[in-house]
């Protein structure tokens, strides 16, 4: 996973599904064997090939076929989102595939697209593989905004009925109220952590009450470099597993990086893209810094939520530690700077 953002006159989040006890191992009576079952029992023929992607929030394989084809099996993780919220999901993959968008939506299969078997719930995806997009070339960002702005084009038109919207409660209050009600934080950090969190979602939330009311869309939401494919036909867009309603410079962000210079250069290539089918409030620009300030919290929480489950303590060693909780307080001390400084200018 890779993190969002707040207010806009968009729907209330929905409560969220309550997580699974303390301690219990998510996907524990996942085995091999119950992926092939899964996918065989809605009428594919497995031939036995099963891999891993990376996947940490979901479990996610791609399942070879008795024809030489393939397929992608993805298990979501319980408690998180509510069925209504993944249905939602896949409802607006498919609206944007059905406009001629480059997003895979799940395969429909005897009228559904998400199904359960006993505890789990699973969606089969077309297997569309790809490379990573080169975004220091001119002409991939202008690509990539170009369809970015065709999808906002279909977000805006409604808006969810189930899925959150980005919120500074959400992923800011809410974050570091649970990592200073849990033992992560060291005793002698905790102060500091607390001092620091607390002015960084006082400070976002006073961005976003600065520029006023901004219009929410429906958004991919996490739409890093790793959830954009590309192929000799250009890119596409998968993992909708964050959508959700929010401000749609959300969605453009997460794709700049370096200093003030090349964010400023990535940001004017990625709009002139992106203008030429929506145009964009200039005035969101100003929440680049805060949106960013929230993933950082969000984050740090999501680790820690996620520390029972076996993946996280193996594929995130360093995080937990002294060291870890030092770094990210520099950061959001950091990030306090960011929010102070203009916004880019295009």
């Amino acid at each position: 996973m890779t993190p969002p953002r707040p207010r806009s006159g968009n729907v209330a989040p929905p409560p969220a599904p309550p997580p699974p006890p303390p301690g219990e191992t998510p996907f524990a009576t996942l085995t091999p064997e119950r992926v092939l079952d899964s996918v065989d029992a809605l009428g594919f023929i497995t031939n036995g090939r099963l891999l891993a992607l990376n996947s940490y929030e979901n479990r996610v394989y791609r399942v070879g076929l008795e024809d030489g084809d393939s397929l992608i099996a993805k298990f979501y993780r319980a408690g998180r989102w509510s069925s209504d919220c993944i249905r939602e999901e896949h409802s607006f993959a498919q609206e944007l595939h059905d406009a001629e968008l480059p997003v895979v939506p799940p395969l429909v299969v005897g009228g559904h697209s998400l199904h359960e078997v006993e505890d789990l719930r699973y969606a089969l995806f077309p297997n569309r593989p790809g490379r990573a997009p080169e975004l220091d070339d001119a002409e991939t960002l202008r690509w990539i905004g170009r369809f970015l702005g065709r999808i906002h084009g279909r977000g805006a038109v409604k808006k969810f009925r189930h899925r959150p919207a980005l919120t500074v409660a959400r992923l800011g209050e809410e974050s570091v109220r649970f990592l200073l009600a849990s033992e992560f934080l060291p005793g002698d950090l905790r102060p500091a952590y607390e001092a620091a969190a607390m002015a960084a979602v006082a400070q976002a939330a006073a961005t976003f009450e600065a520029i006023g009311p901004v219009m929410g869309i429906r958004l991919h939401g996490d739409c890093h470099h790793g959830n954009i494919l590309w192929t000799t036909a250009g890119p596409h867009f998968v993992d909708l597993d964050d959508c959700m309603q929010g401000p749609a410079i959300q969605d453009l962000w997460m794709l700049l990086s370096g200093d003030r210079t090349d964010m400023t250069r990535q940001l004017s290539l990625l709009l002139e893209g992106y203008e030429d089918f929506r145009e964009l409030d200039r005035s969101e620009l100003a929440l680049i810094e805060a949106l960013r300030t929230l993933r950082i919290l969000h984050y740090a929480a999501w680790l820690a939520r996620r520390w029972s489950d076996p993946a996280f303590p193996m594929h995130f060693p360093w995080f937990n530690g002294q060291r870890y909780w030092q770094d990210h307080i520099l950061s959001l001390r950091e990030q306090l700077a960011a929010m102070d400084e203009l916004p880019l200018v295009v």
